[in-house]
């Protein structure tokens, strides 16, 4: 079964709209990657510690989560651990990368 994905844009708007209707951010990258930049509000926990830290998932339960690395590559394994465990989450298409190219291009990339 195919992760379901989430184009920049539309995760943009959604970050746009109203509080209640936001997505939750699980950003599935190392620190050092987060450190030099990260998504408002996001939830870091780097890919290799998802499972050991599954607790601290159990806040997203009940809400989308848009789950996003770099390049959009980890967060589709990030997504898939997330669905086994009966979150709602989706993947963000292109990472926090493609994000910055096409959104919000003050987003620093590395």
């Amino acid at each position: 079964m195919p992760i379901p994905e989430i184009a920049p844009a539309r995760l943009a708007e959604l970050l746009a709209g109203p509080a209640e209707s936001r997505p939750a951010l699980l950003d599935v990258r190392f620190a050092s990657e987060n450190a030099w930049v990260a998504l408002p509000d996001s939830l870091l926990i780097p890919l290799p510690e998802l499972e050991e830290r599954a607790e601290e998932l159990e806040p997203l339960r009940g809400r989308p989560v848009v789950v996003y690395c770099h390049h959009g590559v980890r967060s589709l394994d990030g997504a898939a651990y997330l669905m086994s465990l009966g979150i709602d989450a989706v993947s963000l298409r292109g990472g926090i990368d493609l994000y910055s190219r096409q959104v919000d291009p003050s987003l620093p990339r590395y």
